[in-house]
């Protein structure tokens, strides 16, 4: 008697093989038979028709304090995720003192935008160190899995107190590296370390450890490889451009140490890349160097989005172009209908056109120029996330001969004021996903970046998964796609290699019953919404899918057609020796 079996489905296993009409027994959570399974079960789920897939592992997400809140991690588990990996960044709740604690909110809150009031309000600090993190974490039943990383800014601060932005000493590494182990071996995931100075507290105060020095980061590696565990996560100095304000060429330095740390310490290490605007194709000498060091052995991933890095504009956004207009902050407060039904007053419209921009406005990314309208993009319906330069704001103008203020005013009305506007800055140059298209195509690449949980004000990155398969491996029409096997393997087979996560990824007998039932023909994207559901009301932009008819973990339903269920199979994931 199997618990479980899904039958006639479409199994893309994870793997990169073909696809194949088979059914899938399940019993006790795990997978125990694929192909033709006979026998009964006790529930039987017809997927004639509908893909079946493993659920998707989210390696990049800052669910740090909502997954001490939040069995179901949304918007998450409504895009597929049935692992998400936490402390991305170098940032996080652990360890920690109980002195400390404001500051880590603080901090994550500078630096991925969530709300300082909400994790004040849902964190329940049961831990100091990094292995009761871990237990505080195991503790509370969830849907989908969790596991985490150690994040270098919190152990930073944690070692070296208010010197915690200075060079380290020699005990202050000893004491570190003793944690990494400590970490490891209680089932720490990996490390991840912060370096771009785009990152700052809600009091401009930089991630500790940014400036770090190459050696640090070595001794790290070694704490790593004395216990033969973990992932290095880096975010390098040089991706963030004029954006972050990082010095221009950080990055050809930061490769200079990080591939020789690669040759010299047997650990895999992935650092966050993207496609810089203006310079559509620096990625490919990183990458070059990048594959060279590997072929004398390093096991270093770039790791990749796919989808432009940038913000949403719009009523629901923090990024709103006109707040700096005094005649419309002066509706600012106003509940939404409100103020939305204000706007579309011709009279406040004329008022608001006729005034511009705040003379003395502080540089920020809504602060619109007139070049910026030539990378400004309805979202639309339905939503296009690679826009051709004919959709732009500037192009419209052009076309009907108005301004591109008022373009701009009248496309955020659109969808009763809940339209938003692409504004991309990265993975963007020449205005298509060809450079994109080709980092993806690598396969020393992993997939990455969607920062579940954070920038809650200004993007809902979490659904990458979700447009991983809609997008990439059905509807891209501006460039090729990607078969739906290899997509499916960037989701799935290949992040859990990574993070030496055996025990899923791929459907196989042995292996743990995660899985995605999806009808491909309706999978999709809902238009984002700001929703007031993070502890003691504060906002966020989620992000809605279609087309998953069940996600599965460890055999139990957690998502169906897009609702939330009871079952709570999920648990924290322990790393393992590699």
């Amino acid at each position: 008697m199997f618990d479980l079996i899904i039958r006639g489905g479409t199994v893309v296993d994870g793997s990169g093989a073909s696809s194949q009409t088979a059914d899938i027994g399940v019993r006790d959570g795990v997978i125990v038979e694929v192909g033709a399974v006979s026998g009964t079960a006790r529930r039987t789920l017809d997927a004639d028709g509908l893909l079946v897939t493993p659920g998707f592992i989210d390696i990049h997400t800052h669910y740090d304090g909502q997954a001490t809140w939040d069995p179901h991690l949304t918007p998450s588990c409504w895009h597929g995720v049935t692992t998400a990996i936490l402390g991305s960044c170098g940032i996080g709740f652990a360890p920690v003192t109980e002195a400390k604690r404001g500051w880590l909110i603080d901090l994550m809150e500078g630096v991925e935008d969530i709300p300082g009031s909400a994790l004040s309000e849902g964190i329940r600090w049961e831990w100091e160190t990094f292995p009761e993190y871990l237990d505080a974490l195991e503790r509370m039943p969830r849907a989908i899995d969790v596991g985490a990383q150690v994040p270098h800014g919190a152990m930073r601060a944690y070692v070296m107190g208010e010197r915690a932005h200075d060079e380290a000493t020699a005990s202050d590494l000893t004491a570190m590296q003793a944690i990494v182990r400590e970490s490891l071996l209680a089932g720490a995931l990996g490390v991840s370390s912060g370096r771009t100075a785009g990152h700052r507290s809600i009091h401009g105060e930089l991630v500790p450890g940014t400036f770090a020095a190459a050696d640090e980061i070595g001794a790290l590696l070694e704490a790593m490889v004395s216990v033969d565990r973990g992932v290095l996560s880096l975010v390098p100095a040089g991706i963030s451009g004029e954006m972050g304000g990082d010095r221009l060429g950080a990055m050809e330095e930061e490769l200079d140490w990080l591939v020789q740390h690669g040759r010299a310490f047997d650990r895999p290490i992935t650092f966050l890349a993207m496609q810089q605007a203006g310079d559509a194709d620096g990625w490919r000498e990183w990458f070059g160097r990048v594959a060279a060091a590997n072929a004398d052995g390093a096991r270093i991933h770039p790791q990749v989005g796919n989808r432009c890095f940038g913000v949403l504009m719009g009523h629901q956004s923090r990024m709103n172009p006109f707040r700096h207009f005094a005649t419309y902050r002066a509706g600012a407060d106003l509940p939404f209908e409100e103020r939305m039904a204000r706007l579309a007053d011709p009279a406040i419209r004329e008022a608001i056109l006729a005034e511009g921009p705040d003379r003395d406005i502080t540089p920020g990314l809504d602060v619109l120029r007139r070049r910026s309208f030539e990378n400004l993009f309805p979202l639309g319906e339905p939503l296009d996330y690679e826009p051709a330069p004919e959709a732009s704001v500037a192009a419209i103008a052009a076309r009907t001969g108005q301004d591109p203020w008022a373009v701009t005013y009248d496309l955020m009305l659109n969808h009763h004021g809940r339209e938003f506007l692409l504004f991309p800055l990265m993975n963007y140059a020449d205005g298509s996903y060809d450079g994109l298209h080709d980092m993806m195509s690598d396969p020393m690449t992993v997939q990455g970046l969607g920062d579940g949980g954070a920038h809650c004000g200004l993007i809902c990155d979490a659904s990458m998964t979700t447009f991983m398969i809609s997008h990439w491996a059905r509807d891209r029409k501006r460039g090729p796609k990607f078969s739906l096997e290899y997509a499916v393997k960037r989701l799935t087979g290949d992040p859990a290699a990574l993070y030496g996560l055996h025990d899923r990824g791929i459907l196989t007998p042995g292996r743990r019953a995660d899985f995605n039932v999806i009808d491909l023909d309706r999978l999709g994207l809902v238009h984002p919404e700001r929703v007031l559901d993070l502890p003691g009301g504060a906002g966020r932009l989620v992000q809605r899918s279609t087309g998953y008819v069940e996600t599965i973990v460890a055999g139990q339903t957690v998502v169906s057609d897009g609702e939330l269920t009871d079952a709570r199979p999920g648990s924290l994931v322990r790393g393992r020796p590699s």
